[in-house]
């Protein structure tokens, strides 16, 4: 079968090549529909990884989240034109303790081989989630991004002690939006409080009991969990604040990237027994959980359409540069590309 592959070959510029998808192999091959940009795309597309890192990586089709629709099964489990959530993690063995998103020897879309920016993907059958009909498209094109936010919550409930009356989260960006939504729909009762520095942003997260600018903090503010959500070196500041301010015992989840090591004060980190983990990407549990998630709660997907920023049609490669360009200077919200190739 013939495809095209739309490849990053160095920052800011791309590059088509022609290839073959061997249809005799048991295969899938999804063609995308709604692709949707992130920070970690950014970053290729801008040449803000390390030298040595994009040496090795590119060239490299982008893209890890995005939807699609089947156009050939070489066992006919999945119907032509039945819509599906493309999985980029991608693992290559078992294990009974690791999941699949930690496995050293996983590989991920868009970072250890191509993206989503193809005519067609070849994808394993288990790689692959159905859909249900009535879901917005627009917003099930950032389903991995919100599924690693369902996954670092579920993570939370196994490692958190039973008291959860007041949960806080730091940062006013698309994943701290994510992770706070599902955080009051899936632990109804906690007060939840948001932590960030732009105001406009803040005032969407109209679900949370409170939101508060960093610099204005009360001094009698208390919480006993907290999610890191902010990244990059002000991550360690947003970690810092947390453990200021967080209860004895209390957990936090770090879940924003930063490329350089951040310092956190791991005196009071000891001094208040603190639990810290972190989370990364997700797995097809995570995927089938919150597909469902999705189904059960359509008002969930309400709420998740603010965050749809500008969405492009892209027909041709100059349209993938405007939408990329476009992304960096975006106010906030998920840049989406309908995928019309």
């Amino acid at each position: 079968m013939f495809n095209t592959i739309y490849r990053l070959v160095k920052p800011r510029k791309f590059e088509t090549e022609f290839t073959d998808i061997d249809l005799t192999q048991d295969v899938v091959v999804v063609r995308p529909t709604h692709l949707s940009i992130c920070n970690a795309d950014q970053r290729y597309y801008q040449g803000k990884r390390a030298p040595e890192v994009l040496k090795k990586k590119l060239p490299m089709a982008l893209i890890h989240e995005g939807i699609g629709k089947v156009v050939y099964d070489s066992k006919g489990e999945f119907a032509e034109g039945e819509c599906v959530v493309m999985i980029p993690n991608t693992p290559v063995e078992e294990d009974d303790v690791i999941a699949e998103n930690y496995l050293r020897s996983s590989k991920f879309r868009a970072s250890g081989f191509d993206g989503f920016m193809q005519d067609n993907v070849p994808m394993r059958r288990d790689r692959l989630v159905r859909l249900p009909d009535g879901i917005n498209k627009e917003v099930a094109a950032f389903t991995e991004i919100a599924s690693v936010s369902f996954h670092a919550i579920s993570r939370f409930q196994r490692f958190s002690h039973e008291r959860r009356n007041h949960i806080a989260v730091w940062g006013d960006g698309n994943l701290a939006f994510i992770t706070s939504l599902f955080i009051k729909y899936r632990i109804p009762d906690v007060k939840l409080s948001i932590f960030g520095i732009d105001e406009d942003k803040m005032s969407e997260f109209t679900f949370a009991d409170g939101t508060y600018h960093v610099d204005e903090i009360p001094e009698d503010m208390a919480f006993d969990h907290a999610f890191e959500c902010v990244g990059n070196m002000a991550s360690g500041t947003a970690i810092n604040q947390i453990i200021d301010y967080i209860n004895p015992e209390g957990t936090i989840s770090i879940l924003g990237v930063s490329e350089d090591p951040v310092p956190i004060n791991t005196r009071m980190v000891l001094e208040k027994g603190l639990r810290i983990f972190g989370s990364s990407r997700s797995g097809r549990k995570d995927f089938e959980e919150i597909v469902q998630f999705y189904a059960e709660n359509p008002e969930v997907v309400n709420y998740l359409e603010r965050i749809v920023g500008e969405v492009f049609d892209v027909r041709e490669i100059d349209d993938f540069t405007k939408a990329f360009e476009a992304d960096i200077h975006k106010a906030g919200g998920k840049t989406i590309m309908i995928w019309n190739k």
